[in-house]
């Protein structure tokens, strides 16, 4: 699909007035009658060669954030000789159904991931041959079904 001269020129007026390219998206569906994905939509305004400009957020939106984020990390603590932490990935590893990191009682923190087929696995860190202890296995396991029955899997 061609866009006119006129066309081009609003979108572009349109970006450099802030607006995000859903409204972009949607001005071109409302006023043109031109309906694009979102993705052809990022692909005119990159073809245009014109820049988004994203408002940068306050120092009180970053405070909330990354308080939210935090929420989202679902770290759960076991207490003991040292702390087991389990967080799951916002977005998941490739080939897992889930993924995220988990923290040891000694300080080493490791990946991990869930397959499709149920199987369970420890990603290696900088040491390939750690091993976390027999409890703090235990403690991930437990805190790994608590952390994913919360998130609903």
């Amino acid at each position: 699909m061609q866009l006119t001269d006129e066309q081009k020129a609003s979108v572009t007026q349109w970006v450099q007035a802030g607006r995000s390219l859903a409204d972009v998206q949607r001005s071109l569906l409302e006023e043109f009658e031109i309906s694009m994905t979102y993705m052809d939509v990022r692909f005119l305004v990159d073809d245009l060669d014109i820049a988004v400009v994203e408002e940068e957020p306050d120092a009180g939106e970053d405070a909330a954030d990354a308080e939210a984020e935090n929420a989202e990390a679902e770290l759960v603590d076991e207490g003991g000789d040292g702390s087991v932490f389990v967080d799951v990935d916002a977005i998941m590893r490739p080939g897992a159904l889930v993924s995220g990191t988990v923290k040891f009682s000694d300080g080493v923190s490791l990946g991990w991931q869930l397959s499709a087929a149920g199987q369970l696995g420890l990603i290696p860190g900088d040491d390939p041959e750690y091993r976390p202890s027999p409890e703090d296995v235990q403690s991930f396991q437990a805190q790994l079904e608590e952390v994913l029955r919360k998130k609903g899997f």
